[in-house]
């Protein structure tokens, strides 16, 4: 049973999650065979204040120009 998880940073819609996880699906069912009732795809969201990159936080990027 193939298990994806997706980091993100919060803040897409539900539709915009529910059309990643449908594209997802489909790739592993084209490249691996497996049947869509045995795919996993989990999105697992963090709040912009608790992810950074450069040593700057997410929830500061714009604020700094």
């Amino acid at each position: 049973m193939p298990e994806i998880y997706v980091y993100a940073i919060e803040g897409r819609s539900l539709n915009q999650k529910r059309s990643l996880i449908e594209d997802i699906t489909n790739a592993v069912i084209k490249n691996f065979g497996s049947e869509p009732e045995n795919i996993v795809v989990q999105i697992i969201e963090t709040p912009s204040h608790n992810k950074a990159k450069g040593g700057i936080l997410f929830s500061e990027k714009n604020q700094i120009k």
